[in-house]
């Protein structure tokens, strides 16, 4: 390879990820603690035949970008630019950055932010099949049997020269600019770089990758975090008050003492949940010195808890509740307590476990003087 030619990365990190299902942007959901794209990035910073990143993300986030170099250090950033409408028009925004900013760049990589499992040698392997040839992509075998659909029906195709195509894919710099450019003049949208530099009469060499250098598409494909939280909380019993557990109104001489409606069983609950997130516990959301939460629902805080999971790409797998009282009995009510918290949570029934237990009148439990309960959740991503 030679080193003397300087080489550019574009990371193609615009997209909005819908068919992730996430409220952010795939790309910047994370593995192993990690944003997708620091690691998608961080693969090209560790390289040293890389001089140059530019990286194309969506306006919302280009703080994020910026905030993300300066932490850990990705001095190869040179550009973060705002994405067009189009992966195409994203790319092509940062061939223009590249050429306004740094001329010399004589070979440029286009990789996906949203793969962040590409290895060293397929990096220089691509980059040197594009010195030698012009134009090249990262690609695999086919494992699987393919069909070719036509007017409802479907024909084999063979595929031992069948390749599905990765990225890193490489390119003389002016090869790929020229690419673009017609494309863009004759109106054509293409799926991948290399499609458009075909277009052109480039031949493209095909560099065999490896299989688990995958696109983070859908939640499938993301590899499976699971964090486990447990929550507790105790409220006294008074005369006087409603009594609210698991979002039922529970007819009784007692209620519970508390800032909010005081439901123990949602509370440790949420304190489960956000425990297993690492994002504190009701508290710290809902401080009982705040005026606002002053007798709100539960389920309402609940519902606000989901928010902020679902903000951090977290879903749940299921939730185990003990409630903890020698009066009243709630055998009756679990499958309504069940069906709030299922309807809250976005959760089948099937995953939410509610059961009671007396302490055979020991403490202050069993002097019916307050309530106590205990959860355990299991979340994933």
């Amino acid at each position: 390879m030679n080193n003397k030619k300087k080489t550019a990365v574009i990371i193609a990190a615009a997209g909005t990820g819908k068919r992730m299902g996430s409220s952010i942007p795939k790309q910047y959901l994370k593995i192993g603690g990690e944003p997708i794209l620091l690691k998608s990035i961080r693969a090209f910073c560790d390289n040293k035949e890389i001089d140059w990143i530019v990286v194309v993300t969506n306006g919302d986030y280009i703080q994020a970008c910026l905030e993300m170099k300066d932490r850990y250090g990705l001095d190869k950033i040179q550009a973060v630019i705002e994405g067009g409408e189009e992966r195409q028009d994203s790319v092509y925004r940062a061939i223009v950055e590249i050429d306004r900013l740094c001329p010399e760049i004589e070979y440029v990589l286009v990789h996906d932010g949203a793969r962040p499992f590409v290895r060293q040698e397929t990096i220089n392997a691509v980059l040197e099949a594009a010195e030698e040839k012009g134009a090249a992509v990262a690609c695999v075998p086919v494992k699987d049997s393919i069909r070719q659909e036509k007017d409802g029906e479907s024909a084999n195709l063979p595929r031992q020269r069948l390749y599905a195509v990765q990225t890193p894919q490489g390119f003389q710099k002016e090869i790929l600019r020229k690419a673009y450019e017609q494309a863009f003049a004759d109106g054509y949208y293409g799926t991948d770089d290399a499609t458009l530099a075909e277009r052109i009469g480039q031949s493209v060499a095909l560099v065999r990758g490896t299989y688990d250098n995958i696109k983070i598409t859908t939640r499938e494909d993301m590899p499976m975090e699971s964090r486990v939280g447990t929550g507790f909380d105790v409220h006294q019993l008074k005369e006087g008050l409603p009594l609210v557990l698991g979002g039922v109104k529970i007819p009784f001489e007692k209620g519970l003492l508390g800032h909010s409606d005081a439901d123990v069983l949602v509370h440790a609950l949420m304190d489960a949940l956000l425990g297993a997130a690492a994002l504190g516990d009701i508290g710290r959301h809902f401080p009982d010195t705040d005026p606002q939460y002053r007798g709100i629902s539960s389920m309402e805080l609940l519902r606000r808890v989901k928010g902020m999971l679902d903000k951090n790409g977290w879903r749940v797998g299921n939730v185990d509740l003990t409630l903890m009282a020698q009066r009243p009995k709630i055998k009756s009510l679990i499958g309504d307590m069940t069906d709030n918290l299922s309807k809250t949570l976005d959760l089948e029934t099937c995953r939410i476990n509610i059961k009671g237990t007396t302490t055979e009148r020991l403490g202050f439990v069993g002097r019916e003087e307050g309530i106590a309960a205990q959860a355990v959740c299991l979340l994933y991503r």
